[in-house]
């Protein structure tokens, strides 16, 4: 479901990632820039090199271009893990900086690591792992909320990986894992209860930064008719229109990639927000939840006192005296609108005043 005008507010996670560049010093200012923006959680990326990416696999064309190096995934990735240790130490600033600490994991063992030992209640399957059906379940099976990104993916991907979730999340039983029993648990009244209570999904675009052209909002509408699950967006465009548009439809959560500056090496710092900007987001997207309001319509507070002044009332256009009736020449209608209203109007003709009236004076 889109988030309806009665729900609490839009969740923003400013998304870290691997800008720290291997770096603490760098990892503390993230954290430190994410708060001042307003943001809810900052999320970071926990995995292992090794367990990530084969030796032999090829930077994506956005990665070479952007670090503007050519070189394999595994020495890429190598440089940008976060210790555990780290991670120890991130989670406690975050603590007691008052913001959420965030990581995605990308492999069972950082998965692990981050419900048993960092104790998560709230995780982030990203859009290249929701076909990685043994870290799905390992996801669910960990009995935390789920935040699954859905870049690259049809309707068809994101059921799937719902159903192992579903399976996940509602098995007591052991039962042996197969196609048959995910789907099974997607389309019973308890796996979609957990879907509902458990996961929202996120609208994407795999693509850093995502042209225009295939942002394609819309498709939360799509996802939201589709599964029972809230829908949020993670944003890969340039600029903070676009993730403000998706609040605007409706997004109950907003993953946004920053960073301190753009000009940093790394795959993607180009496609993030440098601090002002990110605050810029938070700012629009706060003002973005005021102003859509509760959806009824009706005059709101703050259009009270323009009610007499901008409307009209019905006025005298020439002297009538005490038993003389109101015709089309001696009434029209004109500001304010303290008197009888011009609906009356027509009521009003042919009707006996019953005092003397001079021009321009408000008929009550």
């Amino acid at each position: 479901m889109l988030k309806s005008s009665f729900m609490k507010k839009t969740l923003i996670i400013a998304e870290a990632g691997v800008n720290h560049n291997g770096d603490e010093k760098l990892a503390f200012e993230l954290v430190d820039a994410a708060c001042a923006a307003g943001a809810d959680i900052v999320k970071f990326q926990t995995f292992k090199a090794g367990r990530l990416v084969s030796k032999h696999a090829k930077q994506a064309d956005y990665q070479a271009v952007n670090t503007g190096v050519v070189e394999s995934q595994y020495d890429m990735l190598r440089r940008l893990e976060l210790s555990y240790d780290m991670h120890y130490k991130l989670i406690a600033y975050c603590h007691d900086k008052g913001i959420e600490f965030l990581s995605t994991a990308f492999d069972l063992e950082s998965l692990s690591f981050l419900v048993d030992s960092l104790g998560l209640k709230r995780l982030k399957l990203p859009s290249g792992e929701i076909t990685n059906a043994p870290l799905v379940l390992a996801h669910a099976r960990s009995g935390c909320d789920i935040i699954v990104s859905t870049g690259m993916a049809s309707l068809s991907d994101i059921e799937q990986t719902l159903g192992i979730i579903a399976f996940g999340l509602i098995d007591k039983t052991n039962q042996k894992p197969t196609k048959s029993a995910f789907r099974q648990a997607f389309f019973s009244s308890e796996g979609q209860q957990a879907l509902r209570e458990k996961v929202t999904l996120l609208h994407c675009t795999t693509e850093y930064p995502a042209p225009p052209c295939d942002i394609n909002l819309k498709a939360m509408d799509t996802m939201a008719q589709a599964f029972p699950c809230a829908i949020g967006y993670s944003d890969h465009s340039e600029g903070i229109t676009v993730p403000v548009a998706a609040v605007s439809r409706g997004a109950c959560l907003l993953e946004k990639h920053f960073t301190i500056d753009r000009n940093l090496p790394g795959p993607d710092h180009l496609a993030s927000l440098e601090p002002d900007e990110l605050k810029a987001m938070v700012d629009s997207i706060r003002m973005v939840e005021q102003v859509l309001g509760d959806g009824i319509k009706g005059p709101r507070p703050s259009e009270q006192k323009n009610v007499d002044i901008a409307r009209k009332s019905l006025v005298v256009a020439a002297p009538i005296k005490r038993g003389e009736c109101f015709n089309e020449q001696n009434l029209t209608v004109k500001r304010p609108g303290n008197g009888v209203s011009p609906m009356d109007y027509w009521e009003f003709i042919g009707t006996v005043a019953e005092k003397d009236y001079e021009v321009d004076e408000v008929v009550l």
